[in-house]
């Protein structure tokens, strides 16, 4: 309909020019059947055309006349047809033709003029056209057509004021008195001041010739003058044409400038210049700019086309400057570049009211650019147009584009192009504007759009940019009607000052709309005019109008609907600025992302009045406005008011919110407006909210007054709406989600009542796709505004949501917490009722299921991994659950046990055979063997062979010094015996014991691994030092054998035979001697001495009295027949294996407690018999080493009461005389109670021979006395004496072994139990009690099964004491068992230590850890008790060993 009005307006419209006393005049447009009243002076209206008003082309001009010659007529040298110089100056007084085939030159310094308005002059030759440097060339026309040209430097071509008449039906002369400047590009600007007019209307001489632009052919126009007698105003500018068909070169000036007016006259406007060339070069100056005046001339016009321009001449169209007003130049003409057919419009910075015309513009071919620029002006006067390029328009630098008339908003303009890029610049509109680009760019830019001139046809604006759309540097975009912004690409408000604002905007298609820091989006305006667009609020509406719950899906503006602001179909919206309107939209988003300092706001852009509206008293006190709670009432001496009403849906709200009451603006309220993101059908994908969102009642901050002065003191306005169909939601910390109530007047109004904000979910994820829709940790409310004085706040408004399916609750459909269950539908949160609590374990917790719980039981998991679903027990309490119970377990396990110890048992038997069981053996009496002690007597002692060949030649027995440790091994003094000094070289001696000790002595890294292994596993320990002990006792066997000389004795039979020596050990290798024997060539009856002579004689025992190796009497064949000579070798038998007996239960570290057993039975069992034989044995101890290490044996000397002159014995008057010479302190009666000790010296005596037989070494004896003095040395392992030490034999070895292996079986049994449950703790607690110390709890079970199954007493004894050290050594596995258990269980919640523990009812729950722990320890100590049963069996076979009857036990 608006596009025929236009049609029929071209048809019927006239065009009518009138002159007004102030030479100004303007556009109107007539309407049919309309009358003419533009509110105008009379004077100065007049009637334009539609369409482009200036008048056709004039007809061209006649052909010239002859050529002029070139000597005859220029006065030059040379011909037209060759080269002709102009040599002279040349003043002409009409036109001149100029025509040749040669080259026309005019030297430096002439002058070729013909200075009279109009005059022209045309030079027309094939050659070249060259202007020497400082000559000028002054005419109204210069017409030039040359190949090539240049124009030296400072050479001029000047037509400046020299115009001739401009084209007729032009109105470029303004006329009148005010001194206006003329106009040919531009108006020229005029003085005159009418404050009934913009300034802007305000102009002198007109534009003409814009269909000629492109080629521009039109003088320029005279400018006004301030007297009717004498016509100050400037001439206008001449005309200047190129045609060069090569080569130009500018470095003069080319001017065609308008003519100066003075201070009387205004400036005449510029005139044209047209030049095309193939290639131009320099940096000369082309001008056609207005002249300067009173009133400014407008700029001219120019035009060049040129193929290629290498440098860059400075081309001015400006208006000349107005010396009447100098902010009002003259308007900017045209430069028009063919190549790139790009116009530009630029004033020169120049500043001006005045405008350049932009009339049609072409369609084939169109304009590439569009330029305007330097404070240039330039307008689309008509009523319709189409600016339309291929390119880019660019408005910069103070640029300013306007479109229509600033009274008649209502036309309707079309502005197509690639790019709209604005930089400093405004666009202005008085009507409709539909603009499309694919770019738009403004920096510091305004575009203002006035379509408030009442026609609904021209309401509404579209502004499409299709790619990008980018405001910066407070860039602006207003429209006081209808705006419609849309594209497919970006929307980007960078920043503070940046803004869209419209009466109603509808933003809609692009893909991201970036709400930049300080930056607007508005709608309605702020401060709107009164002629602009107002939508309208439906206020006395309870329902929902229709199009916010169901928008229409077309985006497009229309007034009909409640919309103020709407964004539509919009990918992704980010605001950190600030979006403001009545009645806000987001319609079919994806998702909306609100930053910290970003802001949604409908607050106070509600109804004054509407349903809930307020009440005033008689005194100007109102109630608040209510909407979705009440508002505030008001009370004033015992009268009230009421607040307004609640309206609305709570479920499902779309009202406006309302204000105080509908009166005066200045004195009453609004209510809040409506915020709705998303719709029904198309929910928001996701909403992030980090700022806020707001639609809250508008506060009273001031008192008021009305007309007669009386207070007024309105409500709150109430809030408004907040609907939100959403998917997901993000609420950070510093988010506000408010519909609030306004607070009353400061002089006593009510509070405004609460708001509505609902979040209706879409598709609420159930089951086990649910997700969480909303993260809320920002400030969600609707609560009632405050009021002060006689006012009361307003109630609270509502929030609430989609009602939950099953298993969620709340306004944002939460699951509903564990433990919980809800099967109905609502948002209530006491739908969700307590799970039932016998219906879960006592190690279980309820579990938050996703999607919430919907039916009973509850779901729930156990505390721990270690536990096991479903009665959240640990592995070992499956276990033992599964056969009944611990009480049902422990009897079964028990049974279990017991049988396979009878199978063990019977196995053992069958593996080992019953011959090799030890057992108790009955003994013959009077027989020559005893079997008491079987693994102490070698193959000889049984056979009892060749002891006199051996002991006949047996001169000395030395012991090896030290206990054969690492730290101490064997060693001996490299001082010979007395009784070897007569069979032995002692300087040989002293090197032989070098070689014997270093042979002895261990290497370092021996000891390291000891002490290693004594850390991590004592038994390997011990083994390890066995192992070493061994192979040193070979290599010393082997060395005395067969390595070395014997050089050392006297004897050369012992040297040639290697015969002499023998090194031998006792079997626990901890005790070591050297025999010495004659050569049987040393022809001494002497030697070898009787063992009367040897007296005293000591015999060391072997071993240190430790669990592995105790004190033991070592017997031989060398010792057994030189007893021989005294005792009967079956009582030397038994009296070794009596002895040994006893040795069995000393105890190193308790030495002084057990040796009295020792001295008491040598003293009631040994020496009464010993005694009849004329010799006792006493207990003594020998070689104390330099670390305090000691021996201890038996002291063998002759009894007191022998026969005095018997060869065997010695009287006490000769012992007393043996003592000091044996060096052997005896404890008499009145002996001091400690240990005597001496060293053996000669005192007094008479000869050589008796100081040699007297020699011993450092000695002393133990009696019961000395005892209590005894010192010895604990180390580490003392501890372990208490659990695993030798004990009495106890017989019944078949029992013992039974019920070893029960505690055996038993132990790994409760191992494996253990380890269970510390596995149900974690893993490291395993590993903890597995490798401190590594593999302790293991290995006492195979070790045990190797000892139980092992052949041979002697080999089962030794087996079973490594057996006993692994069992004693597991014990720190159990004691770290235990305290993973300990550290756990007081680490665990008191839940679960509620249950106390109660003995008879053991139910294997935490309070139990200590059970299993607690059990290994008493079974690892029975077996140690057991063990050492056992071995005591196995090495001692015969009981009555330990008889205290001194007849039984020398009979058996």
């Amino acid at each position: 309909m608006a596009r025929f009005q236009f049609i029929v307006f071209f048809f019927v419209l006239v065009a009518v020019f009138a002159v007004n006393p102030s030479s100004s005049y303007r556009f109107a447009i007539v309407e049919p059947n309309s009358g003419f009243d533009s509110g105008l002076d009379p004077d100065s209206e007049s009637l334009l055309f539609h369409q482009d008003y200036s008048p056709p082309a004039p007809p061209p001009p006649p052909p010239h006349g002859p050529s002029v010659s070139c000597t005859d007529d220029l006065g030059g040298v040379g011909l037209l047809d060759t080269t002709c110089k102009i040599v002279a100056d040349l003043n002409l007084t009409k036109d001149v033709y100029i025509a040749g085939k040669g080259n026309f030159i005019i030297l430096p310094g002439v002058k070729f003029h013909c200075a009279i308005p109009g005059c022209s002059i045309a030079i027309n030759v094939s050659g070249n056209f060259s202007l020497g440097a400082v000559s000028t060339i002054v005419a109204g026309t210069f017409e030039l057509s040359a190949g090539n040209a240049s124009f030296a430097s400072d050479s001029a071509v000047n037509t400046t004021g020299l115009a001739g008449d401009p084209p007729s039906q032009t109105s470029g002369t303004p006329q009148g008195i005010d001194g206006a400047g003329g106009g040919h590009g531009g108006r020229g600007a005029c003085c005159l001041t009418d404050t009934r007019k913009l300034p802007e209307d305000v102009w002198g001489g007109d534009a003409y010739s814009w269909s000629t632009l492109h080629k521009p052919w039109s003088y320029g126009s005279k400018g006004g003058s301030t007297s009717r007698e004498i016509d100050y105003g400037g001439g206008g500018g001449g005309r200047v044409k190129m045609n060069i068909t090569q080569f130009l070169d500018v470095n003069g000036s080319v001017l065609a400038d308008g003519g100066y007016g003075g201070a009387k006259g205004g400036g005449g406007s510029g005139g044209s210049i047209f030049i095309t060339a193939y290639k131009m070069t320099g940096i000369g100056k082309i001008t056609a700019c207005g002249g300067s005046g009173y009133g400014g001339g407008g700029g001219g016009r120019v035009s060049v086309d040129i193929f290629s321009r290498h440098d860059d001449p400075k081309i001015f169209v400006h208006g000349g400057y107005s010396i009447g007003c100098p902010d009002n130049s003259g308007a900017a003409g045209t430069l028009y570049d063919a190549v790139p057919r790009s116009l530009f419009v630029s004033n020169y910075n120049l500043t001006t009211d005045t405008y350049t015309l932009l009339l049609e513009f072409p369609f084939q071919p169109r304009w590439t650019n569009v330029y305007i620029q330097d404070k240039a002006r330039a307008t689309c006067p008509l009523l319709w147009s189409r600016v339309q390029v291929q390119g880019q328009i660019s408005l910069l630098c103070g640029g300013v584009l306007s479109f229509g008339l600033s009274h008649y908003g209502t036309s309707e303009f079309e502005l197509l192009a690639e790019e709209l890029l604005m930089s400093d610049s405004t666009i202005k509109v008085y009507g409709a504007l539909r603009m499309t680009v694919k770019m738009f760019l403004m920096w510091n830019s305004e575009l203002h759009i006035d379509g408030g001139g009442g026609d609904t046809t021209v309401s509404t604006s579209t502004l499409e940019a299709s790619n990008l759309l980018v405001l910066r540097e407070s860039s602006v975009i207003r429209s006081n009607a209808n705006l419609f912004v849309h594209g497919q690409g970006l929307l980007n408000l960078t920043g503070p000052g940046d803004s869209i604002e419209a009466q109603r905007l509808v933003l809609s298609l692009f893909y991201q709309i970036y709400v930049g820091p300080g930056s607007i989006l508005r709608g309605p305006l702020q401060n709107a005019s009164r002629d602009a667009v107002t939508p309208k609020l439906y206020c006395d509406r309870q329902d929902c109008p229709y199009e916010l719950l169901n928008p229409p899906e077309d985006c497009n503006v229309n007034s009909s609907l409640a919309f103020t602001l709407q964004i539509c179909r919009v990918e992704d919206i980010i605001v950190e600025g600030f979006i403001k309107g009545s009645v806000v939209h987001f319609h079919r988003a994806k998702t909306v992302t609100l930053e910290s300092s970003g802001e949604i706001s409908a607050s106070g852009m509600g109804c004054r009045g509407g349903v809930g509206k307020g009440k005033l008293l008689g005194n100007g006190i109102g109630s608040g406005g209510g909407h979705g709670g009440k508002g505030g009432r008001v009370c004033y001496n015992s009268s009230c008011v009421e607040g307004g009403i609640t309206y609305g849906d709570a479920d499902l709200p779309c009202e406006l919110g309302s204000g105080s009451g509908d009166y005066s603006p200045d004195y009453s309220s609004a209510g809040g407006g409506i915020l709705v993101i998303g719709s029904m059908e198309q929910p928001l994908s996701g909403l992030s909210l980090e700022g806020s969102i707001k639609a809250d009642g508008e506060s009273v901050k001031r008192l008021s007054r009305d007309e007669n002065g009386s207070v007024v003191a309105p409500g709150g306005g109430s809030g408004g709406t907040v609907l939100l169909f959403l998917r997901y939601l993000i609420l950070g910390e510093s988010s506000l989600l408010s519909s609030g109530g306004g607070s009353g007047s400061p002089a006593g109004g009510g509070g405004g009542g609460g708001g509505r904000i609902h979040f209706h979910w879409s598709n609420i994820p159930t089951g086990d796709i649910y997700q969480p829709i909303a993260s809320v940790r920002g400030i969600i409310h609707a609560r009632g505004g405050a009021a002060l004085g006689d006012g009361f706040s307003g109630k609270n408004g509502t929030v609430t949501g989609t009602p939950c399916p099953k298993g969620l609750h709340g306004i944002f459909c939460k699951e509903c917490p564990s433990g919980t269950f809800k099967n109905v539908t609502g948002s209530d949160t006491s739908l969700c009722r307590p799970c039932p609590v016998d219906e879960l374990p006592t190690r279980a917790v309820y579990v938050p299921v996703r999607g919430g719980v919907s039916e009973t039981p509850c779901p729930y998991r156990c505390i721990s991994e270690r536990y096991h679903m479903p009665h959240c027990y640990t592995a070992l309490e499956e276990l033992i659950y599964t056969f009944g119970g611990p009480w049902l377990f422990g009897l079964l396990l028990m049974g279990l046990l017991i049988l396979l110890a009878l199978v063990l048992s019977v196995a053992r038997m069958k593996f080992v055979g019953v011959d090799d069981l030890p057992g108790p053996a009955p003994t013959h009496h009077g027989s020559q063997i005893d079997h008491s002690f079987p693994f102490l007597e070698s193959l000889n002692e049984v056979l009892e062979t060749n002891r006199a060949e051996q002991s006949q030649s047996h001169v000395h027995r030395m012991y090896f010094m030290g206990p054969n440790t690492f730290s101490e091994p064997w060693h001996l003094s490299h001082i010979p015996p007395e009784e070897l000094k007569e069979i032995v070289y002692e300087a040989a001696f002293n090197t032989f014991v070098d070689e014997i000790n270093s042979i002895a002595a261990y290497q370092w890294w021996e000891g390291a691994i000891y002490s290693i292994l004594s850390v991590v596993a004592y038994p390997l320990a011990w083994s390890w030092q066995q192992w070493r002990r061994k192979l040193k006792l070979q290599k010393l066997r082997e060395f005395v054998r067969s390595e070395y000389d014997h050089s050392c004795l006297r004897s050369c039979r012992s040297r040639a035979l290697y015969e002499g020596l023998k090194v031998a050990a006792t079997s626990d290798l901890m005790l070591a001697y050297l025999d010495f024997f004659l050569g049987g060539d040393e022809k001494r009856t002497d030697l070898p001495p009787r063992l009367h002579q040897r007296f005293p004689m000591p015999i060391l025992f072997g071993g240190d009295g430790s669990y592995m190796a105790p004190f033991s009497l070592q017997n031989d064949n060398i010792l057994t027949s030189l007893m021989n000579q005294l005792v009967a070798p079956t009582t030397w038998y038994r009296l070794v294996a009596g002895v040994n007996a006893q040795l069995r239960l000393v105890r190193r570290g308790r030495l002084r407690s057990t040796f009295h057993s020792v001295l008491r039975w040598l003293e009631t069992h040994a020496n009464p018999a010993l005694e009849t034989h004329g010799i006792r044995v006493d207990l003594a101890w020998f070689q104390t080493t330099a670390c305090g290490y000691c021996q201890y044996g038996l002291l063998i000397h002759a009894t007191e009461d022998c026969e005095p002159t018997s060869p065997q014995c010695v009287g006490e008057t000769a012992w007393t005389e043996i003592q000091p010479r044996y060096g052997v302190g005896a404890q008499k009666e009145n002996s001091p109670a400690h240990l005597r000790e001496s060293m053996l010296y000669n005192q007094n005596h008479t000869n050589t021979e008796d100081y040699a037989t007297r020699r011993k070494n450092y000695a002393g004896i133990i009696d019961v006395d000395s005892l209590p003095s005894l010192k010895e040395k604990r180390d580490m392992f003392f501890i372990l004496s208490f659990l695993v030490h030798n004990t009495k034999p106890v017989g019944h070895q078949d029992m013992v072994g039974l019920v070893i292996s029960m505690l055996l079986l038993g132990d790994f049994s409760l191992v494996l139990l253990t380890l269970l449950q510390l596995y149900s703790i974690s893993l490291l607690d395993v590993l903890l009690a597995l490798f401190i110390l590594p593999l302790g709890l293991l290995l006492p079970f195979p070790a045990g099964i190797n000892a139980l199954f092992s052949h041979g007493p002697r080999r089962s004894a030794g087996l079973a004491r490594v057996y006993a050290l692994w069992n004693y050594m597991s014990l720190v596995n159990v004691f770290v068992a235990f305290l993973c258990g300990y550290v756990h269980y007081n680490s665990e919640s008191s839940a679960s230590k509620k249950i106390p523990f109660q003995p008879w009812n053991i139910n294997m729950g935490e309070s139990e850890w200590w059970i299993f722990p607690a059990g290994l320890v008493v079974c690892k100590i029975m077996q140690s008790q057991l063990i050492n049963r056992h071995v005591a069996n196995l090495e001692i076979q015969d009981r009555s060993l330990y008889s205290k009857d001194f007849e039984l036990f020398w009979q058996s």
